[in-house]
């Protein structure tokens, strides 16, 4: 997938260089509008081989999505409110019809095309329908095999999720790399010595240790979800309190990152060489990191967002330096994920 994301990001590179006022000094933009275009992009092209065009209309019903669902649960809770004909359950039920219909379009094509002797595509989607063809009996009918609503809430998460965490890390990553232009100064020199003005390759990737640290401060003070749930499934033990199966735990991921017996006195501030030895010496204890949340069920889609998050910022800092625009207001806002509630306007500098 490492072409699309190389292919994404040039464009957008390539946008912002060619635009008129570049010439005379610097652009600003809203980065946080930009990286949410662009982190679209990708997964359009590396997970659903789609038009970009098409994956747009998909985030954008997806995001008001999000915003309509988080108004909800600000609402009083009256049980059946949410079956009642109000404007906001309207809206939610045209939305998820109208993702649910552009998605079977694009599998149905694709597994028309499959069926008709084609060759899946090396994406995501291709992956999973390929996959899905494995389980079928004697007669060729489904047996353990997904239905196509299990495809479709496949790729809707992923739509979303591959979307909206990497978008919500770049914006952070470039806050506060524009807040302190040393780690930016460090960032850059360590991206020009390990590709120069090439593009990043997989293996050089692999060796950015001062990047790998400022993504680690970003997710540690800026986790993309900021609270994660987990249902105990049987008679559980915690900090000296049993809990009975079935019982739901929020886990507030903001508040433990941030917590000063963990990670000491700096823990409010903006330290990257903290993860200079990597995670498990980061603080008093490993397990307090968890920004893609732990265990056996940890974000899939990890690495997939940090690989698009390395090139893009790795082909930044090639070509811009970069600082916060003076009308930037910081005002980080919970809707699903941490969004900058007023968008993050950024002034762009070409080397």
């Amino acid at each position: 997938m490492l072409p699309s994301f190389s292919a994404s990001c040039s464009e957008l590179i390539g946008r912002w260089e060619n635009s008129g006022t570049l010439s005379v000094g610097a652009i600003e933009v809203d980065i946080w509008s930009e990286f949410q275009d662009l982190s679209g992009d990708v997964i359009s092209r590396a997970a659903f081989g789609v038009s970009n065009q098409e994956g747009k209309r998909i985030f954008h019903l997806q995001t008001e999505q999000a915003e309509r669902l988080v108004q909800s649960f600000r609402t009083s809770y009256i049980p059946g409110f949410s079956l009642l004909p109000t404007e906001n359950n309207r809206r939610m039920k045209a939305i998820n019809i109208e993702v649910k219909e552009m998605l079977r379009g694009i599998i149905e094509k694709r597994q028309k095309r499959m069926k008709n002797g084609g060759i899946a595509n090396d994406d995501l989607l291709g992956l999973l329908l390929e996959a899905n063809m494995d389980y079928s009996d004697a007669d060729g009918k489904p047996s353990k095999a997904m239905t196509i609503e299990d495809v479709i809430g496949e790729c809707k998460l992923f739509y979303f999720a591959g979307m909206e965490t990497t978008a919500v890390l770049l914006t952070w990553t470039v806050v506060v790399l524009s807040m302190h232009p040393e780690w930016q100064d460090r960032a850059r020199e360590e991206v020009l010595r390990v590709f120069g003005q090439n593009k990043p390759d997989l293996n050089g990737l692999n060796r950015l240790k001062v990047v790998t640290m400022v993504f680690n401060e970003v997710l540690r003070l800026y986790p993309p979800v900021v609270l994660i749930n987990r249902r105990t499934c049987r008679k559980t033990e915690l900090g000296g309190v049993t809990y009975p199966p079935d019982v739901m735990l929020s886990l507030n991921i903001m508040s433990i990152h941030r917590d000063p017996g963990i990670w000491g006195d700096d823990s409010h501030e903006f330290n990257p060489g903290r993860f200079a030895e990597g995670v498990s010496k980061a603080c008093s204890n490993p397990g307090a990191f968890f920004p893609f949340s732990s265990g056996p069920r940890n974000c899939i889609g990890q690495n997939f967002a940090l690989l698009e998050a390395k090139v893009a910022i790795s082909m930044i800092l090639q070509h811009f330096v970069f600082e916060l625009s003076p009308s930037y207001i910081h005002a980080p806002c919970t809707v699903l994920t941490l969004h900058p509630q007023h968008g993050v306007p950024v002034r762009l500098h070409r080397l």
